[in-house]
């Protein structure tokens, strides 16, 4: 795991948050470990309520996506997590975990735990997280 990775997500959340969008980023390096996409959540920005940070990477990346490690600045979604599964990402690396954001943001949504989803997926995906938990909660908190 590269934690430099996962500090970019952050700032791509920082970016996220400051244009009025919910505070997410996501860095999605490919199998051979070069950055594949980058992307921030839109959602606000584009009215879409698909433009998750992580559904963006994967978008950007797209054959790329497969074999590679997502850096979420917030753990997964749901939708996300699905997304993920169906590109083929290998791994999984978050930030703050989804009920420590509830306890710090109004962030609401569906509060299944990206492992749950990926764990019916058709390939295996390993998940790590959280990590940085504290820093990446930062970002929840302003």
């Amino acid at each position: 795991m590269d934690e430099r990775h996962l500090r970019r997500a952050v700032e791509l959340a920082r970016e996220a948050a400051e244009r009025g969008d919910g505070p997410y980023g996501a860095v999605l390096v490919d199998a051979g470990g070069r950055v594949a996409a980058e992307a921030r959540n839109a959602v606000a920005e584009t009215g879409d309520v698909t433009t998750h940070a992580e559904i963006e990477a994967v978008r950007a990346a797209g054959p790329a996506a497969r074999g590679g490690t997502m850096y979420a600045s917030g753990e997964p979604c749901a939708m996300c997590a699905g997304a993920m599964s169906w590109a083929g990402v290998a791994r999984v690396v978050f930030g703050a975990s989804i009920p420590r954001i509830r306890e710090v943001s109004a962030t609401s949504g569906i509060g299944v735990r990206c492992a749950h989803v990926l764990a019916t997926g058709p390939e295996p995906v390993e998940v790590v997280g959280p990590v940085l938990e504290e820093e990446c909660l930062a970002v929840f908190r302003t």
